[in-house]
């Protein structure tokens, strides 16, 4: 099978145990806008975040060097999972220790150390099963874990949430029960066990997928803070004119939920493009296999983004309930910077696959720490003045910096062609409708129609070309 059907192939199996499920989890919104008020919504997405902060830590950043070295061919796989199960249960064990000290902080994770940490195990667990899964490459078996996962993840919310009500607590147990039941269902359906045993761990591997991951961990740390940070500030700072706290930042995270919708198609595309930018990295014709999937990826980024912004109200209407708390009728308005911000995210994990592929981890890291330096000086500035909406906006800085850094750098190991025009038209659109959303003039409807119809009309073709391709092969 040609890296054109098999990419196609892949993403296609993604997307069937991906897409349907997450739709689940985006509609578990509203139940947690039902029952959680602006402040708990707060707390939630604290907890969340930190779990974010605290994983690739203790992981030694797992899901970085279990897939590179899980996939390549050069290394014995039973050695390759034991010795990563050995490294993720020594973090584990060394977290049990820190976290503790985590609740002494002031208003951060009080009442929750126990959850949290817990928490974090299971989802490092299930992580191990899920990127080895992967690199056996039963991606049939991931994607069917997907929906299983998720499915349990429903139930279990509405059972903790909606009939024991048990608010914040009930969404953490929630997660920590399906993450247990996925990683149960993985390690026995992958066989996972005739790859496990204390005499498969091997010291010397250990020493090169640390000396992989150590550059990726402050990478994968540096945009957690980038997103905790936006956090913190909200529910920190003062302002003399917008109301800040808890309850901003628990509209803030509500307001995430529909750049989320982009995000995941990203991450169904990115499951399977990760797999293929590791095994064609020594392909003869490399440069152009990525500039064809780039070109339709960007395309597919930018017309899907325009759609959630045109429609933002109708699908935030959809997702969040504002019957109990009224707080959450504006969140539609954080939204179309959100969406903006998350696509050139996107485009950095697709650029970071770069340095993955290409073993130059140190430099995925630098890139990540000009978002970084960005977003908090930018967050300190803007969130005073504008409220939520400056930490909409500076969240979309920092990803734009790291774009334009990435793009620059990255296409030194991997130089494929893109079109800086197309790039920057596209962003424009995309920043003036998101602006006609918040502002809402006159006859903006219109406008926005014809902004979306501008970015159909640059967009398609790259569609088009790559599907005709794709076929032809």
């Amino acid at each position: 099978m040609n890296k054109y059907k098999k990419l196609a192939m892949n993403t296609g199996i993604f997307a069937i145990g991906t897409f349907g499920s997450k739709i689940l989890v985006f509609l578990l919104t509203r139940l947690y806008t039902a029952n959680f008020s602006p402040d708990e919504s707060g707390t939630k997405s604290l907890l969340f975040t930190t779990a974010l902060f605290l994983q690739p830590i203790f992981t030694f950043a797992l899901q970085e060097y279990l897939i590179r070295f899980g996939l390549d061919k050069d290394y014995d796989k039973r050695r390759v999972f034991t010795t990563s199960a050995v490294m993720t249960t020594a973090g584990m064990i060394l977290m049990a220790f820190v976290v503790p000290f985590l609740g002494l902080i002031p208003d951060f994770i009080n009442g929750y150390t126990i959850l949290l940490t817990v928490y974090v195990i299971t989802s490092s667990l299930r992580m191990l099963c899920q990127q080895f899964v992967r690199s056996l490459d039963k991606v049939k078996l991931f994607s069917a874990d997907g929906i299983l996962a998720t499915l349990t993840f429903f139930v279990f919310n509405i059972l903790f949430i909606a009939v024991f009500h048990m608010g914040v607590k009930g969404f953490m147990l929630a997660t920590i029960c399906s993450d247990f039941l996925s990683a149960a269902f993985l390690f026995i359906m992958g066989g996972i066990k005739k790859y496990s045993g204390i005499q498969y761990f091997d010291k010397d591997l250990a020493r090169k997928m640390l000396r992989f991951a150590v550059p990726l961990i402050p990478t994968i740390v540096m945009w957690t803070i980038t997103s905790l940070s936006d956090r913190i500030f909200l529910t920190k700072m003062h302002s003399d004119y917008h109301e800040l706290g808890k309850a901003a930042a628990g509209i803030y995270e509500t307001a995430n939920v529909v750049p989320g919708l982009i995000s995941m198609v990203s991450t169904i595309f990115f499951q399977a493009w990760n797999m293929s930018a590791i095994t064609e990295n020594d392909s003869a014709d490399r440069n152009k296999f990525y500039s064809r999937v780039y070109a339709a990826y960007e395309s597919m980024m930018f017309m899907g983004s325009a759609g959630l912004i045109l429609l933002v109200k109708f699908i935030t209407l959809i997702l969040v309930d504002d019957s109990k708390f009224k707080a959450y009728s504006d969140v539609y308005l954080y939204v179309p910077i959100l969406v903006v911000a998350v696509v050139f995210m996107c485009f950095d994990q697709f650029l970071g696959s770069i340095y993955s592929a290409t073993k130059h981890p140190k430099n995925s890291f630098w890139t990540a720490f000009v978002a970084c330096a960005v977003n908090i000086p930018m967050n300190y500035f803007l969130i005073p003045e504008w409220g939520i909406q400056g930490a909409a906006f500076a969240t979309f800085l920092s990803y734009i910096i790291c774009y334009g850094a990435r793009m620059i750098d990255a296409r030194y190991y991997v130089p494929f062609r893109f079109d800086i025009v197309k790039t920057v038209v596209n962003t424009v659109a995309l920043l003036i409708m998101s602006v006609l959303v918040i502002g809402a003039p006159k006859l903006y409807m219109l406008w926005m129609v014809l902004l979306f119809a501008l970015i159909m009309f640059i967009n398609y073709r790259a569609i088009i070309d790559t599907a005709k391709k794709l076929l032809k092969r």
